[in-house]
């Protein structure tokens, strides 16, 4: 922003000789240098009421804004006047007002002209020193948070099971990943005191911050439910209550959730089954070995939705040979254009995969989403779960 030192109007009949033409530019100079010689807004507009006030021999004169308490310097009458004739707006480069500028001649005198054109000036670069000194601040703002997101975006990835349960003849791999630096989704695989083994993935509804930390106190206690080793159907209806119970937030970020529990004989591997339940959530597939597929519904409402509210589990077989799917809806929501990735290409992606482990099928699904969205970028969290029951040799 250039400030503009001409006379006020044409029509004015004072002249300024060049030795004044020259020290009237000197000063400005310097008082330029003086307020943008910090990025402290407190700073910026001590610095303009100090030079106003030492530079014309200004009585006083005073910050006003309808937001803030006035800042004041020298002599300035209490309260300050409404509507001071010797005011001067501080505009941004868009034109919004950032505060005023009043000054108070002793004696209440008339400014004069040099006075008026040395004002005109300083609040033009006070304008700009302010304008500097609040992006600045919010920069620094921002710097903070993001450095809070890193943090919490790791602490929310370490939280991600990493030391998957090493289960002869089967193979099982998680994948997870946000929309934002942390997200709603949770997964957890918990191995229970029975040796029985419960997988869960669930999605809290919304995005970023607030459905993180809710994520983390719904993980919280799950675990500590599911650590009884109650039956699903139980397990779910003490989640559902407890979320309700935790008030109106934790109510509008309701959890959808599908859990299953992988029931083992060890006698028998074949005799494998999977006890599940879906709460709300996208359908799970179980693919069996002879090719066909097998969605799991929901059978209740998300978690914390509706109190009171109760769910059915169902038993299904595991044999060598069968896999099974769960994921968040970040996956089917992946987009390309207005084309939507759906339930169904999910579907024909996983039963159609190749790969002979859970981590191979699982980036077999991602590259296809991928290879889909074309570039474009990826609107929610997507999270998976897959386990594969080995053939047998």
């Amino acid at each position: 922003m250039t400030a503009d030192f001409s006379p006020l109007t044409d029509n004015d009949e004072a002249t300024i000789d060049l030795q004044q033409q020259v020290a009237r530019l000197q000063a400005l100079l310097e008082v330029s240098r003086q307020v943008h010689a910090t990025t402290s807004e407190p700073e910026v507009l001590r610095a303009v009421l100090r030079i106003a006030v030492l530079e014309l021999e200004m009585a006083g004169a005073a910050f006003v804004a309808h937001d803030a308490e006035p800042m004041i310097f020298g002599d300035v009458p209490h309260p300050i006047p409404d509507s001071a004739s010797d005011a001067f707006p501080l505009c941004d480069h868009d034109g919004h007002p950032l505060t005023t500028l009043i000054v108070f001649p002793p004696g209440q005198r008339a400014l004069s002209f040099y006075e008026l054109d040395f004002l005109q000036g300083l609040t033009l670069q006070a304008a700009v020193a302010l304008e500097n000194a609040r992006n600045f601040e919010r920069n620094l703002q921002w710097a903070r948070v993001q450095k809070d997101l890193d943090a919490a975006r790791d602490i929310q990835r370490s939280l991600i099971p990493r030391d998957l349960p090493d289960l002869a003849g089967f193979s099982l791999a998680v994948r997870s990943e946000t929309c934002y630096e942390v997200g709603g989704d949770y997964v957890d695989v918990l191995a229970q005191p029975s040796g029985e083994i419960l997988l869960a993935v669930a999605d809290v509804a919304g995005k970023g911050l607030a459905s993180a930390l809710m994520a983390s106190s719904f993980r919280s206690a799950f675990r500590a439910m599911a650590a009884s080793g109650i039956p699903l159907h139980a397990l779910a209806r003490q989640a559902n209550q407890h979320h309700w119970q935790e008030g109106e937030e934790a109510r509008r970020r309701y959890v959808t959730a599908i859990v299953a529990r992988l029931v083992l004989d060890p006698a028998n591997p074949a005799a494998a089954t999977l006890e599940i339940l879906n709460a709300g959530h996208n359908p799970g597939f179980l693919l069996r070995p002879d090719g066909q597929t097998i969605e799991i519904s929901a059978s209740g409402t998300p978690l914390g939705m509706l109190p009171g509210m109760t769910y059915e589990s169902q038993t299904l077989p595991f044999p060598p040979g069968s896999r099974l799917l769960l994921y968040t809806d970040g996956l089917t929501e992946v987009f390309r254009g207005e084309e939507e990735f759906g339930e169904e290409r999910l579907l024909h992606e996983f039963s159609s995969s190749q790969a002979d482990n859970s981590s191979g099928m699982l980036d077999t699904l991602w590259a296809s989403l991928q290879q889909f969205a074309a570039g474009s970028p990826q609107g929610d969290d997507m999270t998976a779960l897959a386990i594969i029951h080995l053939p047998q040799p």
